[in-house]
């Protein structure tokens, strides 16, 4: 009994036969010269006149030959697209994760859809970005996202300051150096915000995509390992066509 598997793995041949069959009898039916003949002998006026080989060209393409040669390629073609899509509107497979049916009997033209997406969906995953390592997160129900203990900073200001190298005499003034000090004027305290996940959330996010993507591998898998009627439908399309 054939399984839909090994449909699917002969039509994509099958179908460039048949391209190749129609395309072919197209350009060699349009080489009028190839699909004309002739034959001619010649006879002298009298038995003393001239005698002249009799010449000939042969038909090297025939329109009917043709037609059966695209119908053969075209019939095969209609037989295993017929199979295919009588077999996928039939073959379904459970997608089970863990151990759990986690939809069941999905058709396999909706696991191919469901396995693409699952794909894109990993491109997001893989770029997701993450909560600095650096820093302890804590999740802030007002800011509806991660925030950082408050951290307190000192502000400070710079004052200038005498200091006095040399007291002041009779004869000279003080001898008086300026320089500037850090001085505190108020305090900082600051919270730190991000709307990045948490790595641990992202790495499960990835385990989990990855284990459903098996897991509808798996059905399409199965749905395709499905028992098929082989369809003969070609016959009948070209017996109308090609009928007298």
């Amino acid at each position: 009994m054939t399984k839909l598997n090994q449909i699917i793995a002969i039509e994509k041949s099958v179908k460039a036969k048949s391209v190749r069959a129609l395309g072919d009898a197209g350009r060699e039916l349009a080489k009028a010269p190839l699909l004309s003949g002739i034959s001619r002998t010649y006879q002298p006026k009298d038995e003393e006149g001239e005698q002249l080989p009799p010449e000939s060209t042969k038909v090297q393409r025939r329109v009917e030959e043709q037609l059966r040669e695209v119908a053969a390629a075209m019939t095969r073609l209609f037989d295993v697209t017929a199979t295919k899509d009588r077999a996928n509107a039939a073959a379904t497979a459970d997608i089970v994760v863990d151990g759990e049916v986690l939809v069941a009997d999905v058709p396999v033209t909706y696991l191919l859809f469901l396995e693409k997406q699952l794909g894109e969906l990993q491109a997001l995953v893989k770029a997701l970005p993450v909560l600095d390592a650096a820093e302890s997160w804590t999740f802030n129900e007002a800011a509806d996202g991660y925030a950082t203990d408050p951290v307190r900073t000192v502000r400070t200001k710079k004052v200038p300051r005498n200091h006095v190298k040399a007291e002041a005499t009779e004869k000279h003034p003080a001898q008086v150096e300026v320089y500037y000090e850090d001085v505190p004027v108020g305090y900082w305290t600051t919270v730190k915000f991000s709307g990045a996940a948490p790595a641990k959330r992202v790495a499960t996010l990835a385990d989990r995509l990855e284990r459903l993507q098996t897991a509808v591998k798996f059905a399409r898998e199965e749905a395709n390992a499905t028992e098929v009627v082989d369809e003969k439908i070609g016959d009948k399309v070209f017996g109308y066509l090609l009928g007298e």
